[in-house]
């Protein structure tokens, strides 16, 4: 259960970003001057890109910056979650440092 919960957490948003940028062009030619832009984005950023495709082409400003940091948390718990607790985990491998 929990390799399905992280599959839908790295893969999910990256999954989105691509659904919605192949269904909506012109918002994301509007939010980004070059292509090469939202792809390393979606990569290393997915939930930031998403947030900041959704608020920027009415322009950040005011609460939009709220919701550019929730999101960049995402991001960043995405990435650092989760490995130092591995031991509490049932059933989980692990070696303890001697």
């Amino acid at each position: 259960m929990c390799c399905v919960f992280m599959l839908l957490v790295m893969l999910g948003p990256r999954f989105a970003g691509v659904i919605w940028w192949i269904a909506d062009p012109a918002r994301w030619d509007q939010t980004f001057s070059r292509s090469v832009w939202p792809v390393l984005t979606l990569l290393f950023i997915p939930w930031s890109t998403l947030m900041y495709v959704s608020v920027k082409p009415g322009g950040v400003s005011g609460f939009d910056w709220f919701w550019l940091a929730i999101a960049l948390l995402a991001d960043v718990a995405s990435y650092g979650g989760g490995y130092r607790n591995r031991e509490q985990a049932p059933g989980y491998p692990y070696q303890r440092a001697v």
